[in-house]
């Protein structure tokens, strides 16, 4: 792919960075990143990924809009409320930048749905808020060989973590989180609270990783982080990461070990 004069002014601020450059703006071109979930961390990390050049955006959510959705969903305004989030991001990222493919799937993922959902995709950014649905999610990542960004936030906390289970030596998310949250039975932002910005600096961050793994096969932003989870604190405020071991037990990628 070559970029066009349009495209280079676009993303000229980029392209000056040498961790980047031109080689490394061709490869967020060419990628294509599926966003599961546009809520308080989906929203963000979609104009980020927007503002990045990512050439191809898969949205995925079932949700509507709710007017408590606005004090962190940075993406809608008061007139999407009661509209579908997936469209209602389509219709964003069209005002933002028609030159981006979007795809969208405005049904509810399950695990029977997910493999096709995320198949031939760069990297998937999942801000989901269930266990059920990141279980499925990392499963079939893992079945399609398709890398994992995995984002969380309550309240002032929030965790992004790199996975790559395909890998005989890179953890699932299924390594990290165990089996015992094959249900729905999160706690949820609206029973414990959550500070809009919290969600805004965990999706942010949660596209810059997005843009790390995607740069690094070409770029000088560093190594993908494959099997390090980052934990936020907002009230601190501070981050400190660690790193998950593959487990050989895990059910979902210990064949690839």
């Amino acid at each position: 792919m070559t970029l066009s004069a349009e495209r280079l002014s676009r993303f000229a601020r980029h392209i000056v960075l040498p961790e980047i450059g031109g080689v490394g703006q061709v490869a967020l071109a060419d990628a294509h990143v599926v966003i599961v979930g546009l809520g308080g961390i989906g929203s963000p990390a979609l104009q980020y990924l927007a503002g990045a050049g990512i050439g191809k955006l898969t949205l995925v959510d079932d949700d509507t809009v709710d007017a408590s959705n606005l004090q962190r969903q940075t993406i809608y305004a008061e007139r999407d409320v009661g509209h579908g989030k997936a469209v209602s991001a389509r219709r964003w990222l069209a005002n933002f930048d028609p030159k981006i493919a979007v795809d969208l799937d405005d049904r509810r993922i399950d695990i029977n749905r997910a493999p096709q959902i995320v198949a031939g995709a760069s990297i998937v950014l999942d801000g989901t808020d269930n266990f059920a649905t990141r279980l499925a999610v990392s499963d079939a990542c893992v079945a399609m060989s398709v890398p994992l960004l995995s984002a969380a936030v309550g309240r002032f906390q929030g965790q992004v973590a790199a996975f790559a289970g395909h890998l005989a030596d890179s953890p699932c998310y299924r390594c990290f989180v165990g089996d015992a949250f094959d249900a729905e039975d999160c706690d949820t932002c609206a029973d414990d609270g959550m500070l809009g910005a919290m969600a805004g600096w965990v999706g942010t961050f949660a596209a810059m990783q997005a843009i790390r793994a995607l740069l690094a096969p070409v770029g000088a932003m560093g190594p993908a982080q494959w099997g390090t989870v980052h934990l936020l604190d907002g009230l601190q405020p501070g981050m400190r990461s660690m790193t998950i071991p593959k487990d050989p037990q895990c059910k979902t990628c210990s064949a690839t070990a």
